[in-house]
């Protein structure tokens, strides 16, 4: 990415409705080192349009809480509850729940457009150069986007809170958080082909070295629904494994290391465990103590995890960056209740 040259600005008080409310901006005048950036995705409250997106520079440890507003001053309110950034052919899309809307940016994160008519995005997995599956909490469908004229193209029926999503072999995988399914689409002819039984709360999804598809299901404590870890062939969409959680283990962001062969989650503490295991790992590789880790994930560049811990969810957030063997290297804030990341 080009360095950026950061021109920050004085915010007045605004008198209008909640919806026009702008998070502080309190950083100086900062220079950017060369080295990759990652940036912080936070929600903000909800009904509260205060959400934002930080940036870190790992060259210098620079931090830069409200990057986005730094580099739309003329219109620098992104809406009620920032869910995820990607990043597709050059651009990055800004999906912003509440709002039913996605905002497209240029390689500065400023916005160039914006894909409306949408019910309630969440995640978007770009299928070709053209187009791309955005999963929504309400709605019963996934949407169909084209990445050329930034409209919505169509719909396939998808029932339920549809979630994270990975592409293999012209199959989107399509996580449910209110069914225990995990869809499978054929991206060829935008048509729902298959389902896999995975277990109720399934939001997370990835694949491994050797093209193996994991599901975390968090479970159902209040109706004894076990969490539940599985691993599916993604040629012949068939489980093959699944690792049963305990009672009460309410299991969360899934992810894999640098090399695609640990598998790391949040189940209070950190946990990790190498996907030729044969059993959960029975204690974390990162304690909690004090911290309420709310998302975590791995820098495909350093295989450095970024820990979120959302505090009481109105401060702002700390994110915790550990090595590779479970060491604190450093600590700071972002913006109110980060969510997850982008790395370049």
């Amino acid at each position: 990415m080009k360095k950026y040259f950061i021109i920050f600005f004085l915010i007045s008080v605004l008198n209008s409705c909640v919806k026009d409310k702008m998070p502080d901006t309190i950083q100086p005048n900062v220079n950017l080192s060369s080295s990759k950036k990652v940036f912080v995705i936070n929600e903000g409250n909800y009904g509260s349009a205060n959400s934002s997106i930080s940036l870190f520079d790992s060259g210098n440890s620079a931090v830069i809480e409200n990057f986005y507003q730094s580099q739309n001053i003329e219109s620098p309110i992104i809406g009620d509850v920032a869910q995820s950034l990607s990043k597709i052919n050059g651009k990055f899309y800004l999906v912003v729940n509440n709002s039913g809307k996605i905002i497209v940016c240029d390689n500065q994160l400023k916005k160039i457009n914006q894909i409306i008519n949408l019910p309630s995005p969440r995640y978007v997995l770009p299928i070709t150069n053209q187009k791309a599956y955005v999963s929504n909490y309400n709605g019963n469908i996934i949407s169909i986007i084209d990445l050329n004229s930034n409209t919505v193209m169509g719909s396939i029926p998808c029932s339920g809170w549809t979630e994270k999503m990975v592409l293999i072999y012209n199959k989107a995988y399509i996580t449910n958080m209110r069914r225990n399914y995990t869809y499978i689409i054929n991206t060829i002819t935008d048509v729902k082909i298959d389902s896999i039984e995975v277990g109720i709360n399934s939001g997370n999804i990835v694949i491994d070295k050797n093209d193996k598809i994991w599901v975390l299901s968090s479970g159902d404590n209040i109706n004894s629904k076990l969490a539940r870890l599985s691993r599916i062939n993604s040629i012949t969409n068939e489980i093959e494994f699944v690792f049963q959680f305990e009672t009460n283990d309410s299991p969360s962001s899934l992810n894999l290391n640098k090399t695609k062969d640990t598998l790391f989650y949040i189940n209070d503490g950190i946990f990790k465990m190498p996907i030729n295991s044969n059993q959960l790992s029975t204690s974390p590789f990162i304690n909690s103590g004090n911290k309420n880790f709310y998302s975590i994930d791995v820098n495909p560049n350093t295989g450095h995890i970024f820990a979120i811990d959302a505090m009481d969810y109105v401060q702002k957030s700390n994110i915790y960056i550990y090595d590779a063997f479970g060491n604190q290297k450093l600590v700071f804030k972002a913006g109110i209740i980060s969510n997850g990341f982008y790395f370049e």
